[in-house]
């Protein structure tokens, strides 16, 4: 436990400081400003930065070098895993576009023989957990036995990465889910010292999320699940296929179903969604039109008084003004 909170302590001050550090600098790229390249717009209106998944990949990355209890293969499997998952879910956030969503769309793209931002990162983020898997190594005395928990084990890290960024659709939602999911493989004596310093970063970085003045993007998304599902390969192998098991489903489903509308019709979800952040949006009511004038009497006669009624205005619009969503809503 002391090694899990030394771990957690260097990952929370060690992305605090590149927080600081990228968001007082924002690095530019090709010849745009940084404030430019990261910035977004969410959907209030209101500017958000992207940085805090880079910041989160840094501080994850640096503390899990230091986190005492961790192997030199290991060590190398997490540095992989999060720093990896991390570049690829950039590359994404920076180069992608709406033009596909999901593995079906990717992969349907990929078909045609268009290769998109987001094929390149599902490719990746596999070839990527794959290898982490087998640095990390296997304690199965056979190699079969080691060939398989490497393809199990890789899957898991993709099928985290993947999953996580489903979840970063609405502030502090992927940090939260990160935050319950990994907390009990803290609590284990194989996960704990993989699992210390992801937390610890996300934990300091959630009030920057939940204040909708960052959010963690692909880059910190990706690396935070890729990370967790490396914590959860150190169980053994029956929870490790029922991990797989539960990513698979989950992935698949989200083809089919919308997490946030799932969460937004359980009421326990979604007060845990709530908690935290900032009240939504009230949109400003439609002003009403203002009255026709009334039309010109007619002339009296010496018989009978014409009266007319003044037009009855048209009534006002219910419908609220449209509203647009968190920036990189549709995970790719």
């Amino acid at each position: 436990m002391k090694r899990t909170l030394i771990g957690a302590a260097l990952g929370a001050v060690a992305a605090r400081a590149a927080y600081t550090a990228l968001t007082r600098r924002p690095p530019g790229m090709n010849g745009l400003p940084g404030d430019e390249v990261w910035g977004r717009t969410n959907h209030r209106g209101e500017p958000v930065t992207l940085l805090e998944g880079p910041a989160f990949v840094a501080g994850a990355a640096a503390a899990g070098l230091l986190t005492p209890g961790l192997g030199g293969r290991m060590r190398a499997a997490t540095l992989l895993a999060g720093a990896g998952s991390g570049l690829l879910g950039g590359y994404d956030d920076l180069a992608g576009s709406a033009s596909s969503r999901g593995f079906k769309g990717h992969l349907t793209a990929l078909a045609r023989g268009e290769v998109t931002s987001g094929a390149v990162k599902i490719l990746g983020i596999g070839a990527t957990g794959l290898a982490a898997a087998a640095i990390a190594g296997s304690g199965a005395p056979t190699r079969t036995g080691r060939a398989f928990d490497t393809l199990v084990n890789g899957a898991i890290v993709a099928g985290g990465a993947n999953l996580m960024n489903l979840f970063d659709l609405r502030p502090g939602r992927a940090i939260k889910v990160g935050l319950i999911t990994g907390t009990p493989l803290a609590l284990t004596s194989s996960g704990s010292a993989v699992v210390a310093a992801p937390l610890g970063a996300a934990v300091a970085l959630l009030p920057e999320d939940l204040g909708e003045r960052a959010m963690l993007g692909d880059t910190g998304s990706n690396a935070l699940g890729a990370l967790l599902g490396l914590a959860a390969t150190r169980l053994g192998r029956g929870p490790r296929l029922a991990v797989l098991a539960g990513l698979v489903g989950l992935n698949a489903a989200s083809e089919f179903v919308s997490f946030t509308k799932v969460i937004k019709q359980t009421p326990i979800l979604d007060r845990l969604d709530m908690l935290g952040r900032r009240p939504p949006a009230v949109p400003a009511p439609a002003p009403a039109a203002d009255p026709a004038p009334a039309a010109d009497p007619a002339p009296q006669s010496t018989t009978a008084l014409h009266i007319v009624q003044p037009t009855e205005a048209p009534p006002a619009s219910d419908t609220p003004p449209a509203s647009g969503s968190r920036a990189g809503d549709s995970a790719s």
